[in-house]
């Protein structure tokens, strides 16, 4: 833990009081502080380090100090005999002892061996949760640690804070879990291959990481703007829409709470039953194997409970190779793009695939820093369309709406799933298709307003287009040729049957913004089979209950025990599963139902388990 220099701090209402040991004013500086509530009160645990006066420069001892505080007053009490094992160093204060106070008498019974320095935060930004040897059974292990762990990390520090009334977990509080997310990356990153400069969110701020579920939460966006000093600026943007670079910041100030309980650099492998001992045979914990991305080593760790958040995979669709260099999937664009594209001035020729959000962004990056650039967006569709995001629509992203979907006729369900998807795939926001309209309205001043201009325009939009074949160029050297059905004839000919055509693409990248594949989890329990009612189909999927629990065989895993699955439900969830709109409150369900509080073993309140088949 990082030691604040100089004086003793001051922190909110809290005052530090060292021993009566005389010291330089400077000579003692808080470490830590630790806080427990008790009837209304709050016992405080504060860590100091001093440096007595006598002692050589870095003779060091450490002091504990414990504050009762109320609402109306502080008062300061003698702590009991610490336990040993709390520091080689921990000695007793040696004030004398004070007449008890009411707040002192709200923790009569309250031994300070009873504590753990896990159930306190600290000075710096530091979650309640802490580090388990990997060698430990714990208690969760989550697969990546993108928003969707982040939201359950964030849940289960407002749990043991006792902070969240919808997390109403006395256990957690008691006792943390032992938990640790296993990420492939080497430190968290949201979309990092496509933070543009300018892209903004498509939702508002106010779906971040708690506010939706505790608006005091710590991890609340505009506590974000507040610690980073930045509220009042903020305010002035008059916007709910920030940019996805500060967006991302703000998650990356989340993540980098819950350090001590992360690794990074894992890629997990596999997710297993331990075979159970017990004589019913019900399996009672998991065994996920990761490995190490720097060394190579493999690791494994039992849990009791394993939630797969791995995040989507790279959707390359036939017939675009997914090992070609200068074929690069959008969430690689910002990384691949500068290597390849080295020279702003150059005038190469560049594709992009696509007709979302993302192709679009692309497509404008390309005509804003590469001016000289001959630049092709290819869609499949007529024209770019605007995505749906109207108040009314929007309410389909309410998190009560998860219920009804869930239970909802499956014949049901996947058409008005089907009749949503405006809000989100294949749609681009309306502000900057009128941007790219604009842009391309300007090259028809600039270089002529004819059809035979239009094919010399640097940036064009090309609709009805089809990539049926990728090959290696044969004009531009160490290209890629696209082989390309045009479909637009038969919509945009003016002559009568007028025909289908084949037509031929060659250019220095193409970039292919076609989405993501949500399956890794069928690949993780691949060795869980035999426990998946109907696992002997050869086509058989894992499926979920209302809480987000895989459904394995009737008595075949504990009530204590189970994997829950993150960001692959939309089938049965809807459309907010793989997005960040509900993610504060999902958190907040994913903790209770795995821990114990309200909905533990999935939701019964709200109509029973399974979905509608």
């Amino acid at each position: 833990m990082a030691v604040p220099g100089g004086s003793i701090p001051s922190f909110g209402a809290i005052r530090y009081k060292s021993s009566g040991a005389p010291s330089h004013p400077k000579a003692a500086s808080a470490v830590g502080v630790r806080k427990y509530s008790n009837q209304g009160c709050i016992l405080y645990l504060v860590l100091l380090h001093q440096s007595p006066q006598s002692a050589t420069p870095n003779a060091q001892c450490c002091q504990y100090t414990l504050a009762g505080l109320s609402n109306h007053q502080t008062t300061w009490r003698q702590p009991r005999k610490l336990p040993e094992a709390m520091s080689p160093h921990a000695v007793p204060m040696t004030d004398s002892e004070e007449r008890p106070t009411p707040v002192q008498e709200a923790f009569t019974g309250f031994a300070a061996n009873a504590l753990d320095e896990s159930h306190f935060p600290a000075f710096e930004n530091r979650s309640h949760l802490r580090y388990t040897p990997e060698e430990e059974v714990h208690d969760l292990v989550c697969v990546g640690f993108g928003p969707a762990s982040l939201a359950i990390a964030t849940a289960l520090h407002d749990a043991v804070d006792g902070t969240d009334p919808s997390l109403d977990l006395p256990n957690l509080q008691r006792q943390p879990p032992k938990v640790v997310f296993l990420e492939k990356q080497s430190g968290f990153a949201w979309h990092a291959g496509m933070l543009l400069p300018g892209a903004r969110m498509q939702i508002t701020f106010m779906k971040d990481m708690a506010t939706l579920r505790n608006p005091r939460s710590e991890f609340t966006f505009i506590n974000y703007l507040h610690q980073k000093d930045r509220l009042i600026e903020f305010t002035n943007l008059n916007t709910f829409l920030p940019q996805r670079i500060e967006y991302e910041d703000y998650m990356r100030w989340c993540a980098s709470w819950f350090e001590e309980v992360v690794q990074y650099g894992q890629e997990v492998v596999k997710v297993m039953p331990e075979k159970s001992a017990s004589g019913n045979g019900e399996i009672k914990t998991f065994v996920v194997t990761s490995r190490n991305l720097q060394t190579g080593q493999i690791e494994s760790r039992r849990t009791k409970h394993v939630v797969i958040a791995a995040g989507g995979r790279p959707n390359l669709p036939p017939p675009f190779p997914s090992d070609h260099p200068r074929v690069i999937h959008s969430s690689k664009f910002r990384y691949i793009s500068s290597e390849i594209l080295t020279d702003h001035q150059k005038p190469y020729s560049v594709a992009v695939v696509g007709s979302g959000q993302s192709a679009a962004e692309i497509f404008d990056f390309l005509h804003t820093h590469y001016p000289n650039a001959r630049t092709r967006l290819l869609i499949k569709q007529g024209a770019l369309r605007p995505s749906d995001d109207s108040p009314f629509v929007n309410e389909i992203f309410n998190p009560s709406r998860v219920d009804s979907t869930f239970h909802r006729d499956p014949t049901l369900r996947t058409t008005a799933i089907a009749d949503d998807k405006a809000t989100n795939y294949g749609v681009v926001r309306l502000p900057l298709l009128e941007h790219m309209y604009e842009t391309l309205y300007l090259q028809r001043i600039t270089h002529g307003n004819t059809p035979a201009a239009e094919k010399t325009w640097p940036h064009a939009i090309l609709p009805y287009r089809l990539v049926t074949a990728v090959h290696d160029s044969a004009v531009i050297p160490s290209g890629v040729g696209l082989t390309i059905h045009d479909r637009s004839p038969l919509y945009l000919s003016d002559t009568p049957k007028a025909a289908e055509r084949t037509e031929t693409l060659d250019v220095d990248a193409v970039f292919v913004a076609t989405g993501y594949r949500r399956d890794l989890h069928e690949t993780l329990l691949a060795d869980s089979r035999h426990l998946m009612p109907g696992g002997d189909v050869e086509d058989a999927r894992w499926s979920v209950q209302r809480d987000y629990r895989v459904k394995f065989a009737d008595k075949a895993v504990g009530a204590d025990a189970g994997v829950w699955l993150q960001g692959c439900n939309e089938q049965t969830h809807g459309l907010s599963d793989t997005l960040l709109s509900i993610l504060a409150n999902r958190g907040g369900d994913m903790v209770n139902a795995i821990f114990g509080g309200k909905g533990k073993g999935g939701c019964e309140e709200r109509g029973g388990l399974e979905a509608r088949e």
